[in-house]
């Protein structure tokens, strides 16, 4: 799944608890300076689902290792995971211990043992390991922190021609929708460089294979619009997901 959040800043307060995803403090209740809208792909520790976690782990400026506090670690899947990143080149990692709620304070300090005897030797060996309790936003606030400290925004190269990482394509419209009132397929990802405008011109490479042994043909399509935030657009630019409508015939 795709998630979008944005992050503040209480200026009433120093440390962890200063942070926040409210533009209200939930310490003060004073408000809270924006910082930077954040988006998340949801990458499933399923074995099946694991083509999808690499294919969104090309767009990724850092990632969170999600490990349950209340069971063995590592867990198959956390092994495959640490393993892709690693190979993708993803370094700013924080790692966070779930379900902190579920186990006594030996548990959780046993388990925060196994985390770093998990991650030692690995490129991600230093990375901080948060205690968390999603259920209870425990500790949340120091995992914003985190965030900001250990991921942060790169930079951008808004003059370069426009490329954008695409992690998935889907058909939006209805069964039963007429063909006169069928729209466009959509692409899901990323931008990266440039910008993109409604009734720009896309080529999306490598395009449709031919006869084995001959080049793909790419594919040319035009931009009939943008949406990212739950927001729609006229222009876009690069960080977070993004979704764009364009011409091409929805159907496989």
């Amino acid at each position: 799944g795709y998630a979008d959040a944005a992050f503040y800043r209480c200026p009433n307060h120093t440390g962890p608890e200063a942070y926040g995803n409210s533009p209200t403090c939930g310490k003060c209740g004073g408000p809270a300076q924006f910082l930077r809208a954040v988006s998340f792909v949801d990458a499933p520790g399923h074995e099946t689902l694991m083509a999808t976690m690499l294919s969104g782990a090309a767009m990724m400026n850092g990632a969170l290792l999600l490990i349950a506090a209340n069971e063995k670690c590592p867990q198959p899947q956390s092994r495959e995971h640490l393993t892709a990143l690693e190979i993708i080149g993803v370094k700013n990692v924080v790692v966070v211990q779930n379900k902190i709620d579920l186990v006594d304070r030996e548990g959780a300090r046993q388990n925060y043992e196994d985390i770093r005897a998990f991650l030692k030797g690995s490129s991600v060996a230093d990375a901080p390991v948060i205690p968390v309790s999603a259920n209870h936003n425990a500790n949340i606030d120091v995992l914003i922190e985190a965030i900001e400290r250990y991921i942060p925004t790169p930079p951008r190269e808004e003059g370069k021609p426009a490329l954008m990482y695409v992690a998935r394509s889907f058909d939006i419209n209805r069964p039963g929708t007429r063909p006169a009132k069928l729209a466009g397929g959509v692409l899901g990802g990323s931008l990266v460089q440039g910008h993109l405008k409604v009734g720009d011109e896309l080529e999306i490479r490598p395009g449709l294979s031919g006869v084995e042994g001959t080049a793909a043909d790419r594919i040319k399509t035009q931009i009939t619009s943008l949406m990212a935030g739950g927001l729609t657009l006229m222009e876009l630019h690069p960080g977070g997901l993004a979704a764009v409508g364009t011409t091409l015939d929805p159907l496989p």
